[in-house]
């Protein structure tokens, strides 16, 4: 996969989509669209086709969370989505997580790292920075909490994938997988291949949601 990311930038800040719109263009990723509320974002999506949507959560009107699952509801193949937000403990994040999205930024973050969060996920990975993803689902996910999306039954898994998937939900890359379980890379992104597909995820971000609120991992343990 090595064609330029397609990009469509969604905020209600005008300096804020072309702070955006300058960095990721300098880096080579192109921006096909910017949108400044949640139906703007639906229609660039269904017009534009990106692999990557920047998506804010707070707008007025319909919000991010709501642009989420419209785009993600949508004919495949749909892009992957972060999430970007002010605060990294934040229940409109955690249920974007929920909905399908792949991770989320803090708005302040370095010009470096949004370039290569956004061909991180165009890849198919999750964005996740562990310690604050597990603090935001520590805070809003809780095992049968109501109203959950990611309730899920683990019976279908085999023991060494609960094993990975609880290690996972702490936070482990694959390579710190590898080495916890002495497997290679490889055979842990097996796992992790099969953990999402029995349990019908979409990746990495809904997992660590699905051990917490199958109460797999209790906030504050291991």
């Amino acid at each position: 996969m090595n064609q330029t990311p397609r990009v469509v930038i969604v905020d209600d800040q005008a300096l804020v989509r072309t702070g955006f719109r300058m960095i990721l263009t300098a880096d080579g990723i192109d921006v096909v669209a910017e949108a400044s509320d949640g139906e703007e974002a639906v229609a660039a999506v269904r017009r534009t086709r990106p692999d990557v949507v920047l998506m804010d959560v707070r707008m007025p009107g319909t919000d991010g969370l709501e642009a989420t699952r419209r785009i993600l509801a949508d004919r495949p193949p749909a892009p992957r989505i972060i999430i970007l937000t002010t605060y990294d403990l934040d229940q409109y994040v955690y249920a974007a997580l929920s909905a399908g999205a792949s991770g989320f930024l803090l708005k302040d973050v370095t010009p470096e790292h949004l370039a290569a969060a956004v061909r991180l996920v165009r890849s198919g990975d999750a964005l996740l920075a562990p310690t604050i993803t597990r603090r935001l689902v520590e805070r809003f996910a809780t095992a049968g909490s109501r109203g959950t999306t990611l309730h899920r039954d683990l019976t279908a898994l085999t023991p060494r994938e609960l094993q990975v998937l609880e290690a996972m939900a702490g936070g482990d890359s694959n390579a710190e997988l590898a080495a916890r379980f002495r497997l290679s890379e490889a055979t842990v992104k097996t796992h992790v291949a099969r953990i999402l597909s029995k349990l019908g995820l979409r990746d990495r971000a809904q997992a660590v949601i699905a051990a917490y609120e199958t109460g797999l991992i209790t906030p504050g343990g291991r």
